[in-house]
């Protein structure tokens, strides 16, 4: 089984480059496939601008085989050819943008079922601020206020990005609305993985990693390991 990056926002610049560092040396190094999904950025069309920013970003970082895959909508993500190129990838991306178009747009898609075999295989799936939301199994729509259920790939998680800017302002009322379910606040220019001792975390980046578990807040800087899901 691979590895799982959930990063806050602010992609492709600063201190975001120490959490895909360690995502790109986890998927097998630099001449690993990395693919970008672009289909949150759709909406808005925005996807090419947002795919060629993530390419330019990791060949900027030193990976030799990036590229931005035509997966913006329902028909495309029933692509076989998509879901070929998701299949061996090594790491794969989903951009920020739209969460609840994006989550509607994988769900039981050809390209779903590819990322979780690669994902089985080893690759590691990372998405950034929509790309993290969706990941896990709640998420949260802004455009309309409503919690959704993810892709489920994180269990138990609902994440909060941009959490040092606007992400902390959505706690109060998810808390009441999700109950046990745990809240992942994460800063902009950081990002978190899961790369130590199962169900063990750790922030890398910028900012801080803040959980809200029942009654308690805890926050947690680059490399201070924490858990999902449990009381640890």
């Amino acid at each position: 089984m691979g590895f799982i990056l959930l990063e806050g926002g602010a992609e492709f610049g600063g201190r975001m480059a120490d959490a895909d560092r360690q995502a790109v040396k986890l998927a097998g190094g630099f001449d690993m496939p990395i693919r970008i999904i672009p289909a949150a950025a759709a909406p808005d069309h925005n996807h090419q601008r947002a795919g060629q920013n993530g390419i330019d970003w990791f060949q900027h970082l030193g990976a030799t085989d990036v590229s931005s895959l035509a997966l913006i909508d329902n028909r495309s993500a029933d692509d076989p050819l998509i879901a070929a190129e998701l299949a061996r990838a090594g790491l794969i991306y989903l951009l920020g943008g739209f969460p609840h178009y994006l989550d509607q747009t994988l769900q039981g898609s050809r390209s779903w079922q590819a990322i979780l075999e690669a994902h089985s295989k080893g690759a590691v799936i990372a998405g950034s601020s929509a790309g993290a939301m969706v990941l896990c199994e709640y998420y949260y729509d802004p455009a309309t206020s409503r919690v959704h259920q993810g892709l489920k790939l994180v269990k138990g998680v609902c994440i909060l990005p941009h959490h040092n800017t606007f992400g902390k302002d959505w706690a109060p009322s998810l808390r009441k609305i999700l109950g046990s379910i745990t809240l992942v606040g994460i800063d902009e220019q950081t990002g978190a993985i899961n790369d130590s001792a199962p169900n063990r975390w750790r922030p890398y980046g910028k900012g801080k990693v803040t959980l809200y578990r029942n009654d308690s807040i805890r926050q947690f800087s680059s490399q201070q390991e924490f858990a999902l899901n449990t009381n640890v």
